[in-house]
C-alpha cells in the first residue's frame, strides 16, 4: 500500500530531469550574453549564427556585448546542448540556422511574464562548472 509502482517511480524521475532541464536552461540563458529579443526573433523565423556577431546584434538586441563567430558559435552550441534551441535541417542538411526547441519555447514564455534577475557569482560558477562536464 505505501510503495509506489515503478510506472509512478519512473514518472518521478522523468519530471526531475524535466525540472533540472529547466533549470539549466534558464540559468543558460541568464549567463549567456543572449537578450531576450534573440529568443523572441526565432519564434518567428530561424536565426543564423552570423546574426549575432559583432555589433550589429547587440544594437538589434540579440546580444549584451559584441561577441566573435567563434564565441556565437560556442554559446549557441551550448543553447543546443541544453535543449534551448535546435538546428535547422533544409534540403542539403543542417544549416548554421538556429530554432527555438520545445523547452526554449517554454523559457521564453516565462521570460516574457516574468523578471529574471541577472545570475549570482554562485550560479555563474554552476553554469560554467556544467558547461565544463559537459565538454
Amino acid at each position: 500500500m505505501g510503495f509506489a509502482t515503478p510506472a509512478f517511480a519512473m514518472g518521478g524521475l522523468a519530471q526531475e530531469q524535466v525540472a533540472l532541464a529547466r533549470r539549466r536552461g534558464r540559468l543558460g540563458l541568464r549567463c549567456l550574453p543572449f537578450q531576450r529579443e534573440f529568443l523572441s526573433m526565432m519564434e518567428e523565423r530561424s536565426v543564423g549564427v552570423g546574426e549575432l556577431v559583432g555589433t550589429k546584434a547587440v544594437a538589434r538586441g540579440f546580444t549584451r556585448r559584441a561577441l566573435s563567430l567563434a564565441q556565437a558559435e560556442r554559446d549557441t552550441d551550448w543553447l543546443l546542448a541544453l535543449g534551448v534551441l535546435r538546428r535547422e535541417v533544409d534540403g542539403q542538411g543542417l544549416t548554421d540556422r538556429f530554432r527555438l526547441a520545445p523547452l526554449g519555447r517554454q523559457l521564453l514564455q516565462e521570460w516574457q511574464t516574468a523578471y529574471w534577475s541577472p545570475p549570482s557569482l554562485g550560479e555563474r560558477l554552476r553554469h560554467i562548472w556544467w558547461r565544463w562536464l559537459k565538454r
